[in-house]
């Protein structure tokens, strides 16, 4: 991993304008039971800002002293640009709930993910384990191979409302599971489904999904803590939405076609 150009330093953590080349092995693996403590007490010790993108993101290397040295995505509040559509500042937050919705459907879909503020250089934001993965490798040239997969991603994002499932946005990593990232343009409590994978539409819901997703409605209906978890980062009228959404999915059960307006992200991948 090589970064360049410095701008400042944050306390003991030094900030980079860009990290260019390279993939940084992955010493906390995914399924480790500690992550989110890690995520969540590990000191900053650099922060590499990624230089694609609209919203300022950055790689963490972070220290703990039982696990050692990780890393992780970090999207503080202050780094995102404003929209004309979505509320200024609220895109970690969408994050974030997407990371809820993923875990309570038992998907797994999204990497372990917290929300922080104390040791970063940028105050609060949203923290998710870095995935280690093969940058070539994305929706189009995976989807043949994946179906199954991309199935289960089209229906979390219909249900999540996304507005931005890029084809890069899907990550193979190193032990071949795949990974979504960035969804922070979700929850919406208009229609915006912009995705790439459209490749479902008119085809039946997979059973099995169609029944987790219908037990992850009968929780959001009787689960005051999951409901309550939900609405400190997405409004009351989102989760309307969204239990609107899992609702339609029930009655419709089969994928949707594509939005006369605007269907695809740009750019795709």
């Amino acid at each position: 991993m090589r970064s360049y150009n410095r701008l400042v330093t944050h306390g003991r953590c030094p900030i980079f304008t860009r990290y260019v080349r390279g993939m940084p092995a992955q010493p906390w693996q995914p399924e480790r039971p500690d992550a989110i403590d890690l995520l969540r007490d590990a000191e900053v010790e650099e922060a590499a800002l990624l230089a694609a993108g609209s919203n300022y993101v950055y790689l963490l290397t972070l220290r703990h002293p039982d696990a050692g040295t990780g890393y992780a995505v970090y999207k503080p509040q202050r780094g995102e640009a404003p929209l004309g559509d979505f509320p200024d500042g609220t895109l970690y937050k969408r994050e974030y709930a997407a990371y809820l919705v993923s875990e309570a459907l038992g998907w797994g879909l999204i990497p372990a993910s917290v929300i922080r503020e104390d040791g970063l250089p940028y105050g609060i934001g949203v923290v998710q384990l870095f995935i280690e993965h093969d940058p070539s490798q994305h929706y189009f040239n995976l989807r043949e191979g994946r179906l199954d997969d991309m199935k289960r991603i089209a229906l979390f994002d219909w249900i999540t409302n996304n507005a931005d499932r890029k084809g890069g946005h899907t990550l193979l990593a190193a032990d071949g599971r795949l990974w979504c990232i960035d969804q922070g343009l979700s929850f919406h409590v208009d229609d915006k489904l912009r995705t790439v994978i459209w490749d479902f539409q008119g085809q039946p819901v997979p059973l099995d999904m169609l029944e987790e997703v219908c037990g992850f409605g009968e929780r959001l209906e009787g689960d005051q803590h999951l409901r309550s978890e939900l609405l400190r980062w997405i409004t009351s009228a989102e989760l309307e939405r969204l239990q609107h959404r899992i609702h339609l999915v029930d009655r419709l059960r089969v994928y949707p076609p594509p939005p006369q307006y605007r269907p695809y992200p740009w750019p795709m991948i």
